[in-house]
């Protein structure tokens, strides 16, 4: 028996509930890794509310990922022995492999060896993040030396993890942030620009900072409005990567920019990757030497231990983060 989280009914962080529950041991091509820390995201409150991609069989457990020490090891897995400190890669469904636990099974093709110099709360913040930002900006923008990239909802564990791989390609990353309040945080933070949404013109400060040579990359969550302003400052032939709906307004279709200029709009889900066995590994390859040579370092925002969870899933849905939440166990 171990201590997982369940939910029984769809509903806010309430609905989930701390069991005891047996674990089922590793099959062929899984571990068993007793969880020392989890990384928390907002589509595992989707899950919770029933808003998600994925829908469960309820009661259903939750979590995409997750750190910890491999206890058990099943039949055809090489390369890991148990007691190896290890993170979860998110896998494709976190209903069939929940990592909210103090006891989790999962593919071996989604476990990885992280540097040892990540404590744990760091290992557990680290996959969802870099690969989603990787798999936009590099991926599929292949982003480089001297484009400007702007990066909306800036202060998220993606918009930072942004901000690092671009400033690790030789990129300008243009921070958009709703209000001033973390804009020195993330100039501090390595963000060449910091704009100000609700209290700046948009389009007119991406006019200014980019000037004739327009903005190649947009990589954004919110959708609605921004649109407009965002695809008013691209360059030609300028590429706009949407990963997320956070805004409740419609979005607009800017036509004309989109045909003036051949822009690119793409939806981007991080499945695309993880999905991908070769693109996985050049993703897994670019971020581990990132984090080895210390370009990119998760931020934590806040910890929370693990018979806290409601309350931390409280403060995902009612905070704006400077990076990632962790509970420990």
């Amino acid at each position: 028996m171990a201590r997982v989280v369940r939910f029984h009914e769809h509903g806010g962080p309430e609905v989930l509930r701390i069991e005891d529950h047996d674990v089922a041991g590793p099959g062929t091509g899984e571990v068993q890794i007793r969880v020392k820390a989890l990384g928390l995201n907002r589509a595992e409150a989707l899950l919770r509310s029933g808003r998600y991609i994925e829908t469960p069989t309820l009661p259903s457990g939750l979590g995409l990922e997750a750190a910890g020490v491999i206890e058990t090891i099943g039949g055809g897995v090489d390369g890991f022995a148990p007691g190896d400190a290890v993170s979860i890669i998110p896998p494709i469904s976190m209903v069939r492999w929940p990592a909210y636990g103090e006891l989790v099974t999962v593919p071996a093709a989604q476990v990885v060896k992280h540097p040892p110099s990540l404590n744990w709360e760091a290992a557990a913040a680290v996959w969802m993040q870099y690969l989603t930002a990787y798999g936009a900006v590099i991926d599929i923008a292949k982003l480089g030396r001297q484009d400007l990239v702007v990066i909306t909802a800036a202060s998220s564990s993606v918009g930072l993890a942004a901000i690092q791989i671009a400033n690790l390609v030789g990129a300008t990353a243009i921070a958009v942030t709703r209000t001033s309040a973390k804009k020195q945080a993330l100039l501090d933070f390595g963000a060449a620009h910091v704009i100000a949404s609700a209290e700046e013109d948009l389009e007119a400060r991406l006019k200014e900072i980019a000037g004739p040579q327009g903005i190649h990359v947009v990589f954004d969550p919110i959708g609605g409005p921004i649109f407009e302003p965002l695809t008013a400052a691209m360059s030609h032939g300028g590429i706009l990567i949407e990963y997320g709906g956070l805004s409740p307004e419609p979005t607009p279709f800017p036509l004309f920019a989109v045909l003036s200029k051949t822009l690119t709009l793409r939806g981007y889900l991080v499945h695309e990757i993880i999905g991908n066995p070769q693109r996985l590994e050049a993703a897994k390859a670019f971020i581990l030497d990132g984090l080895t040579s210390g370009s990119l370092q998760p931020v934590i925002a806040r910890t929370f231990p693990f018979e806290q969870i409601v309350e931390a899933h409280r403060y995902l849905e009612t905070n704006e983060q400077f990076g990632k939440i962790v509970v420990t166990i």
